[in-house]
């Protein structure tokens, strides 16, 4: 029973140094990629993060998974994902990997086929303004769902 529990203590060593070395190369490699807070992720950035993390998980503990692979798999998906931040920056890639930001309040006006397009709820969109002091969306010019999945709201300048 306690070779399940503990395995091959020979090896504890190694899974130890593994998990250290594919810690260091991702956020080295994290790093170099820029800053950004977690609620700026978008799909590409937030799948890097997971797939970076799933190897920097699962590998010190393979017995079957050298540092060099797990450092080569990082370094592939961190290089991957560099490659399609820079499409990003070009006008086709901007279109396809960017959602458009998406009008949710004119003039006052909830647009309701708007809302079931970013698959939003009423409910939801309430609470988004709400989170922005706003109580009733007739005193909004704009509301708009930015590219980055948040709710940028303009007030009206006076009430009708």
């Amino acid at each position: 029973m306690s070779g399940y529990l503990v395995g091959d203590a020979g090896e504890l060593p190694g899974v130890a140094l593994k998990a250290f070395l594919l810690y260091v190369t991702a956020v080295v490699g994290l790093r170099a990629s820029g800053r950004r807070t977690l609620a700026e992720l978008s799909p590409y950035d937030f799948v890097a993060a997971v797939a970076a993390g799933a190897v920097v998980g699962r590998l010190p503990t393979a017995p079957d998974a050298s540092y060099l692979g797990g450092a080569l798999t990082l370094v592939t998906i961190l290089t991957t994902h560099a490659l399609i931040t820079r499409l990003r920056l070009t006008r086709l890639g901007g279109r396809l990997l960017e959602a458009p930001p998406v009008v949710l309040v004119a003039d006052g006006r909830v647009l309701d086929r708007h809302l079931r397009r970013t698959g939003m709820t009423r409910a939801d969109l309430d609470a988004l303004l709400r989170e922005h002091g706003v109580t009733d969306p007739g005193s909004v010019h704009l509301a708009v769902w930015e590219r980055r999945g948040r709710l940028s709201v303009l007030p009206r300048d006076s009430p009708d």
